[in-house]
């Protein structure tokens, strides 16, 4: 997971932002009340989007048929739109932040800076022919490409000695091929549908996964600055909390050097003494990935009463 970014300063901006003061709940305490504009992508996006505003404190209310969900605090405004559409808005002006793919970024050219990528929906953009097809020989002649991602399209095609029309496609661009198209260029996570369609990937553009983007516009103002970065934050806590888990465990003071040394590459382990003197507690946030080399190494090391459990948030 990457972690959040340093924002750099707009041209347009003679101010340094301010200090930021961190209240108990994680919110500032000496900047301006005013409304951030957010837009939260409609489709696979926007169920991963409304989880990480709940795990980090907004829980999403969103009615049937409506655009405007309320994300529990008076100072976030949010709109549902389409992906592809977050991008150019947010370069506009009219909205501050928003999540959206960084393959519709790619798509539209907009002009926004990257605050967090969040690492979840991830997709390759991949050009696709029939598998019987032979790539050589479409290069010989004139051929229908369909695709959602003209201009990505259109600049790889022709890097690649393609001679083509496209036919712009509004979903389900697999079917295309062979009777309506000789190639697509479309978005896949592990190509299964792509092979279920009798289709074969020649070439791979980028890879994708959801970021969340703001506004130059917003990033000038040192208030709205000041909340994106902090829910950039919040945001890079929660994700971190999904890949760590908390273990606890107990040992004598004889095998505290040599469980402290089982971390290496982390950080120190918490250790206290325990009542009685009767050895020390430790304490350390690791990896998911690894509690199961790590849980029997401590334990022959002396360990025990080992407890591993979930964590909500992580600020490293």
């Amino acid at each position: 997971m990457e972690k959040e970014r340093e924002l750099p300063t707009p041209a347009t901006s003679k101010k340094t932002p301010p200090a930021v003061g961190v209240t108990l709940d994680g919110w500032s305490t000496n900047i301006t009340m005013e409304t951030l504009r957010i837009l939260i992508p409609k489709g696979r996006i926007y169920e991963n989007v409304a989880r990480l505003f709940a795990d980090a404190g907004f829980p999403v209310t969103l009615a049937d048929r409506t655009y405007r969900p309320s994300l529990g605090v008076p100072w976030l405004d949010a709109k549902v739109m389409k992906p592809q559409n977050v991008g150019d808005l947010l370069e506009l002006g009219s909205h501050d932040a928003g999540f959206t793919g960084s393959d519709w970024i790619a798509e539209s050219g907009a002009q926004v800076e990257e605050v967090l990528d969040l690492g979840f929906d991830r997709v390759s953009i991949v050009a696709a022919i029939p598998a019987a097809a032979d790539e050589a020989a479409l290069k010989k002649r004139r051929i229908a490409a369909a695709t959602e991602y003209c201009n990505l399209a259109s600049r790889w095609l022709g890097e690649n000695g393609f001679d083509f029309r496209l036919l712009r496609t509004y979903g389900a661009t697999e079917v295309f091929p062979p009777d309506d198209a000789d190639l697509i260029i479309d978005n896949c996570s592990s190509g299964q549908t792509l092979r279920d369609n009798g289709l074969r990937i020649i070439g791979t553009l980028m890879q994708s996964s959801t970021r969340f983007v703001a506004s130059p516009a917003a990033l000038a103002v040192p208030e709205k600055r000041a909340r994106i970065e902090e829910l950039a934050m919040l945001f890079a806590a929660v994700l971190a909390g999904r890949e760590r888990v908390m273990l606890e465990m107990n040992a004598p003071e004889a095998a505290i050097a040599a469980i402290a040394a089982s971390f290496q590459g982390m950080r120190s382990p918490t250790v206290s003494p325990l009542y009685g003197g009767k050895g020390f507690a430790v304490k350390i946030a690791v990896k998911k990935s690894d509690v199961p080399a790590l849980v029997p190494s401590l334990k022959k090391l002396g360990a025990s009463d080992i407890v591993e459990y979930d964590l909500r948030k992580v600020v490293l």
